[in-house]
This record gives C-alpha cells, sequence and structure tokens, in this order.
C-alpha cells in the first residue's frame, strides 16, 4: 500500500512527464509552424541581415521598399518577433533574429552555390570524361582535342569508349558523357546535335586495276570488297544501295576499325567504301585513292549526343564547346568527285 511519500513523488512524476509532453509538442508544432511560411521570406531575411538596412536591401534585391517592409510583417506574424528595432537611421535586429540568422546563413549560401554553379575554370580542373565514338571519329578528334588540353585544361582526362551504335543505352545507363559519331536515339532524355555529314567515298591503293579506269556499277559490284563491321555484321549500306539495282557484291574480308583498312588496302586489290573525312590524311599522304561510287549512297550524319542530367554541366559545355571549334578547325566538308 503507497503511504503519502509515496503518492507525492507519484503525483510529482505525473507532473514532470505532462510538462515534458507539453514542451515536446510545443517544439513540434513550432518546427511546423515555421516550415509554412515562403521560402522568399528567408532569402529577404537574409539580405535584410547582411545590409542592416530595409532600403539597401531592397535596392540589392530589385524590390521595391514597400514589398520589402511588408514581407518583414509577414515574418513578425509567422515567427512572432519583432525581427527589427529602429535604432538611428538603421535597424538593429533582436536576439531572435541573430539567433534565426545562424541557422539559416549557411544553407542559404549552399542552396544559392547550387543554384548559380560556379564558372568552370578549365586551366586547374581535374575531371575525366568519357566519350563514345568510333577510330574513324578518335583519327579526326583525338590530336587537335589533346593538343588543346594540354594547353588549356592539362587536368582534363579524356576515355574513349568502344562504340557499336548503341549511343542510347550507353547515356541512359551513364556509362558516357558524350557519343560523337552517328547516333540514332529517340528518347526524349537525350539531347544532341548535328555536327557533319560523312560522305562516302570508293578508296583503293594508287596502283589498283580500277585506279586509272572509270568505276562503273559492274566493275564495282564484281570487286573483292573489304568491309568495316562494327557489329559483326558483313552487310551495310552499301549492299542495301546495291540491291535496289539487282546487285551483289563479295565482301572478301572484315575489319572491325578504320583504322584497320589502310594496310591492307596499299598491298592487296581489295577496294573499301569510306566515309571521306575518315580516309583523307591517307590521301594526302598518297597511301589510297578516292574514287566517286557509281552508287548513290546518303551521307552518315554525325551527331554529338549527351543526357539530360548533364545539360546545365559547365565542364560538359565547355568540352562540346572545343570539340566543335576543333570540326571548324579542320573543315571537314565533302567534296566534289
Amino acid at each position: 500500500m503507497l503511504g503519502p511519500g509515496d503518492m507525492k513523488i507519484g503525483f510529482s512524476i505525473y507532473i514532470f512527464k505532462l510538462i515534458i509532453g507539453m514542451v515536446f509538442i510545443d517544439l513540434i508544432n513550432e518546427l511546423i509552424f515555421m516550415a509554412k511560411p515562403d521560402l522568399n521570406l528567408f532569402v529577404i531575411f537574409d539580405i535584410i541581415m547582411q545590409e542592416q538596412s530595409v532600403t539597401a536591401a531592397a535596392d540589392r534585391l530589385s524590390m521595391t521598399q514597400p514589398s520589402v517592409s511588408n514581407a518583414v510583417s509577414r515574418m513578425r506574424h509567422t515567427w512572432q518577433d519583432p525581427l527589427f528595432i529602429r535604432q538611428g537611421r538603421g535597424i538593429r535586429p533582436t536576439p531572435f533574429a541573430e539567433h534565426l540568422w545562424r541557422q539559416i546563413s549557411d544553407p542559404l549560401r549552399i542552396i544559392s552555390k547550387a543554384n548559380s554553379p560556379e564558372e568552370f575554370q578549365p586551366a586547374t580542373a581535374k575531371r575525366q570524361f568519357r566519350i563514345a565514338l568510333t577510330d574513324g571519329m578518335t583519327s579526326i578528334l583525338w590530336l587537335p582535342l589533346r593538343k588543346k588540353i594540354e594547353r588549356l585544361a592539362p587536368g582534363i582526362d579524356i576515355h574513349a569508349v568502344p562504340y557499336k551504335g548503341d549511343g542510347e543505352n550507353l547515356l541512359l545507363n551513364a556509362d558516357v558523357d558524350l557519343v560523337f559519331d552517328f547516333f540514332s536515339g529517340t528518347s526524349k532524355l537525350i539531347h544532341s546535335e548535328w555536327m557533319l555529314d560523312f560522305q562516302y567515298v570508293c578508296v583503293m591503293r594508287p596502283d589498283h586495276p580500277l585506279a586509272s579506269v572509270p568505276l562503273t556499277l559492274n566493275d564495282f559490284a564484281n570487286a573483292n570488297h573489304l568491309f568495316v563491321s562494327l557489329s559483326g555484321n558483313a552487310e551495310g549500306v552499301v549492299d542495301k544501295v546495291l540491291s535496289e539495282h539487282n546487285k551483289t557484291r563479295r565482301i572478301a574480308m572484315t575489319v572491325n576499325s578504320f583504322s584497320g583498312t589502310f594496310s591492307l588496302l596499299k598491298d592487296t586489290n581489295l577496294i573499301t567504301v569510306l566515309p571521306y573525312q575518315v580516309v583523307a590524311e591517307a590521301v594526302a599522304n598518297g597511301d589510297v585513292i578516292i574514287k566517286k561510287a557509281p552508287i548513290t549512297l546518303p551521307p552518315v550524319k554525325i551527331m554529338m549526343a549527351w543526357h539530360t542530367r548533364q545539360n546545365k554541366e559547365p565542364c560538359l559545355h565547355w568540352l562540346r564547346s572545343i570539340l566543335k571549334e576543333i570540326l571548324t578547325d579542320r573543315n571537314l566538308h565533302p567534296i566534289k568527285l
């Protein structure tokens, strides 16, 4: 049986729990109450605290003074505190205002920085980019790109990712930052920009039996062809166009890279069809010659594509602009044959 002393202790504990419960409820209510106001009020409050003047804050925010004063009234009502007290020609924040500012100033800086990212500084940047492209495109881009990086952004690394026409999946899965090649994706999450058209030409060694004579459809179809197949499939656009003329060709050999074609062409009777932009340097060096194909082959549109998640990345924007500069400098326009 409880004595009078025990009953007093029990009652005291009850009162203590009741008070603690009320304090906890008040705290929760305060947090909910504080969460209700427009977040813009915190921004205005922050600027007023920095300027210690409603007029100066209005100028900095590009707002009228009455609008800022109205915002202060809403703050006072919401936070149940005067916040600012007139002192001479300026204002003095209340202890509550100073405490609140200490709590929100750092988060506001973080939000502001995230909303307005710092300008990309190539000279000091440390970053790796993964670009999906064929070796035909690396032969065009990689040397001038490396020269620009050594001069402008020595901390940037560029890694080539093998490309088999699977650019959309590579971008959607975040396996690469860019695709720079032929691209046929349809996802709304992918941005793409046309870069240039690849012009198909017939390629052979300078002293090939067909080099000094007009290239007829029959001669073209009857020749031994070398075919660049990235997928391993020994059929391409040339075969589709030939079939429209009731013709077929013999694909005597395939390779899985553009760079592997030139050594084969130089010392064999093989011919091939390649983009002129890829073989231009080998032609200039006298390793191969080009002739107009006796069939009409549609140009290949070379695109630069990236995921929308990186659309506003300053560093990727910089890289895209550098790649476009390289194409402009290379002047890779189609030629007349």
